[in-house]
């Protein structure tokens, strides 16, 4: 170390800044960023609800000390839990993010957005329940919020090529809008922020072959709990660091990304919510989502045909290959949904591919993994091209199917899913639909059209108290 190294505390980091004044200071005037955060707001509850059928997730659910009572805790919906909003925020992140069907974002850094909702609520519902009349519209924007943050973030900025995992992303956008939630002072919330960038950051491992597993279900939940005890903590005036990204030799940027500053493509506002992707039809990887759209046209054609079939060629996008192209035996239904061979073999064989069919009673037909063996991947540089162009965004995908005696299917093309922007119309009643199937999940028929009803009046939802709100969906 250098003997000259100065102990003068410097000004924050302009990144801590530009977060911390949009959290605090911007006004979201965009309707259609709150008509599109309505709707995601319905679609990550209902992720949430379908993911409580699954043990593998109730299990990690409710309090630390199954003892522990919380008069005024926040309240996780489809469930009897009341719990510190730290614990809250685990438990909802975690259902939501559970089986890999709620939004996402494509960027340099891909992600889901919607996993901030996990600290979102829990710190709203939380401060509703101990005299601050917070409203579900205060909920949306806070949600804008988080997508933007996140989100600009990701554009420029690739944490997975250094090994990180994008939940980083999670807790520094939870973290800014909680604290601001709390009414931390602007400087409160810079001091927050610059805790979430300060903690070691979660590492891809558990993404990756050979160690691929069930984490990645609840990482988000993990990092978005993290922010509200960081928000917590300094709202009670801990100190922060303000050059946590700059400082040589010990910063962010030094540390764990190569001494590489941050990009930014452009200013916070409300673009990401405005664009973000919804899984709708499919509990797939994002990047695989259109090869699935294709693989349901295609099963009326081959379903009967399955053994005569002697190759299937995948033309993508290269984020595609490098993510979901896998060989090899699958271990566990976290290995199965990265996986776009299995992704495009159960719906050729079955015509579906639901979050069932992760597990272990589907995957044991030989047939899928036959199939699987007959399945190719090739990067199509226009379909790459056109995955990180910002106007197009698309996420194109298309199937060819060869059989033993030579002839060939005419090739099936998708270059836009259901979920993208450009099919808004189309998607959004497939989305309430799904919604609805969700609420059916924990819900009487009573509750459940109560609850689908608000959720369709936007103007009546954005007034409604956020615990008004979650009593809604208490079982």
């Amino acid at each position: 170390m250098s003997a000259h190294t100065s102990n003068v505390r410097p000004k924050p980091d302009r990144v801590l800044k530009l977060i911390a004044d949009y959290a605090t200071k911007a006004t979201i005037k965009s309707a259609q960023a709150y008509d599109t955060a309505r709707y995601c707001l319905m679609d990550t509850l209902g992720c949430g609800f379908e993911a409580l059928e699954y043990p593998a997730c109730t299990k990690l659910l409710g309090p630390v000390d199954p003892e522990t009572v919380t008069p005024r805790g926040a309240k996780v919906p489809g469930t009897r839990y009341q719990l510190d909003p730290v614990q809250a925020a685990f438990n909802i992140g975690a259902m939501i993010r559970w089986l890999d069907f709620n939004d996402t974002w494509l960027a340099a850094e891909w992600g889901h957005p919607s996993d901030n909702l996990g600290g979102i609520l829990a710190t709203a519902d939380w401060l509703s329940r101990h005299g601050q009349p917070l409203t579900v519209k205060d909920v949306l924007t806070a949600m804008i919020k988080a997508h933007e943050i996140q989100g600009v973030l990701a554009l420029e900025n690739s944490f997975n090529r250094v090994g990180l995992d994008h939940v980083v992303l999670v807790k520094v956008a939870s973290t800014a809008v909680v604290a601001h939630m709390l009414g931390c002072s602007d400087d409160q919330v810079m001091n927050a922020v610059s805790q979430a960038w300060v903690d070691g950051q979660a590492l891809r491992t558990y993404r990756h072959a050979p160690n691929t597993g069930s984490r990645k279900s609840w990482a988000a939940g993990d990092a978005t709990a993290r922010a509200v005890r960081l928000a917590l903590i300094s709202k009670t005036g801990e100190m922060g660091y303000p050059s946590v990204l700059t400082a040589k030799t010990w910063g962010f940027y030094d540390v764990l990304f190569k001494g590489r500053p941050f990009r930014f493509q452009r200013p916070f506002g409300s673009y990401v919510m405005e664009n973000v992707l919804f899984k709708i039809s499919f509990p797939a990887e994002f990047h695989s989502q259109t090869a699935v759209e294709c693989a349901m046209q295609l099963h009326p054609l081959v379903g009967r045909r399955i053994e005569d079939i002697r190759k299937i060629t995948i033309r993508t996008h290269e984020a595609a290959m490098r993510i979901i192209d896998k060989k090899g035996p699958l271990d566990n239904p976290a290995d199965r949904d990265h996986c776009i061979q299995y992704m495009v073999a159960v719906p050729l064989l079955f015509g579906r591919l639901t979050a069932a069919d992760y597990e272990d009673a589907v995957a044991k037909d030989p047939r899928i993994d036959r199939l699987r063996a007959k399945i190719v991947c090739r990067e199509d540089k226009r379909y790459t091209r056109d995955y990180h162009d910002p106007k197009k965004r698309s996420i194109a995908n298309a199937l060819s199917v060869e059989f033993k005696d030579g002839s060939k299917l005419k090739e099936v093309v998708c270059e836009y899913p259901i979920g993208h922007k450009r099919r808004r119309k189309e998607g959004m009643p497939v989305l309430v639909e799904k919604f609805r199937t969700n609420l059916a999940r924990r819900f009487p028929e009573r509750q459940r059209q109560s609850i689908l009803e608000l959720c369709l009046d936007a103007r009546r939802l954005e007034t409604t108290p956020v615990s008004e709100f979650v009593d809604m969906m208490v079982v």
